[in-house]
């Protein structure tokens, strides 16, 4: 994130041999990002921003942070109430199915607002794998994460979040906001950064939008 999801363009780019993932040991370090903690920070809206959301477009405001990491936003209205969405967004199992370059994703461990997650995204020859550790508070409309760093991932840090309120002006829609800050090892290309926080956010709420409102017509 990202999700977590935003970091399925990277599968692209990361040789195999490069990977160094490993659920039985920690990861090197306990957090490098300032993680999410309650409900996320309130995200101030243009004129401009509201009419393209009318307009059935996300709003993206990708940042970049250097040469190994990168943060960025995403705001997207979705036709579908914040309980469709959730269940869209915490059904994990489906992911290899919703999203691209997905092949595992897996919960392994579940424990009050907890929720840990196993991610493997395969593209074109590369595999990248990463352990997430989410907190779901759906009734309070947020669901943040860190990196689980009890377990060694292929990706330096990660934090974000989701957050989805009912929509201001329209019954029945929502609008669903996506955060994903990241710092990446080394190794890996400096433009990935700029891959992960534009085109992975447009993707993120891109996939929910689609799997929500479907389920919501279904």
């Amino acid at each position: 994130m990202r999700m977590s999801i935003a970091f399925s363009f990277l599968a692209l780019l990361l040789p195999t041999a490069a990977l160094a993932a490993d659920a039985s040991i920690p990861h090197e370090h306990q957090g490098v990002l300032t993680p999410y903690t309650g409900t996320p920070p309130a995200i101030e809206l243009s004129d401009a921003d509201l009419a393209k959301l009318d307009r059935g477009k996300p709003v993206m405001v990708p940042i970049q942070d250097g040469d190994t990491g990168g943060r960025g936003m995403a705001v997207q209205d979705v036709a579908a109430t914040p309980g469709v969405i959730w269940s869209r967004i915490q059904s994990f199992e489906h992911y290899p199915r919703w999203v691209n370059y997905v092949s595992v994703c897996e919960n392994y461990e579940v424990s009050g607002h907890h929720i840990k997650t196993r991610f493997i995204l395969k593209g074109l020859g590369f595999s990248y794998e990463y352990f997430i550790d989410h907190t779901y508070r759906p009734d309070l409309g947020y669901m943040t994460w860190t990196l689980d760093y009890d377990r060694q991932s292929d990706l330096d840090d990660s934090v974000g979040y989701w957050f989805v309120e009912r929509h201001p002006t329209k019954e029945g829609w929502s609008r669903l906001y996506y955060s994903v800050e990241l710092t990446l090892k080394k190794q890996m290309p400096e433009f990935i950064v700029e891959i992960a926080t534009k085109k992975g956010l447009k993707e993120a709420t891109g996939w929910v939008k689609r799997e929500s409102e479907k389920a919501s017509s279904d």
